[in-house]
């Protein structure tokens, strides 16, 4: 069974890093695309970057380029999102997602999230 645990989040100041990390589990992920997607109070949820799994093409929301790094460790099975010049409106649970086959959304797989709070 597929398992995606994502950490890191927090409460940081506008301007400020966070990184996240999102740790698989369950099978090999060696076809698999994998992203982070996010979901804002009162809004709904919005891919915000995604990478191949062995071919390390990424491709990034508008809201995040320039800001946000997207990275992966395949022999740790482990996803990163580096967040940089944070702002208020990147408050938001940050979720994992994976998907077996090139491409994301659509997304088989979700982890719980990860609450990141960007104060002004």
């Amino acid at each position: 069974q597929v398992q995606l645990v994502e950490s890191g989040g927090g409460l940081v100041q506008a301007g400020g890093s966070l990184k996240l990390s999102c740790a698989a589990s369950g099978r090999s992920f060696s076809s698999y695309t994998m992203g982070w997607f996010r979901q804002a109070p009162g809004k709904e949820r919005e891919f915000v970057a995604r990478i191949s799994w062995k071919g390390s093409s990424s491709f990034y929301a508008d809201s995040a380029k320039g800001r946000f790094t997207i990275s992966r460790d395949i022999a740790q099975n482990t996803v990163y999102l580096q967040m940089n010049y944070l702002k208020p409106e990147d408050t938001a649970v940050y979720y994992c997602t994976a998907r077996r086959g090139p491409g994301l959304p659509p997304v088989d797989y979700w982890g719980k999230g990860t609450l990141v709070t960007v104060s002004s």
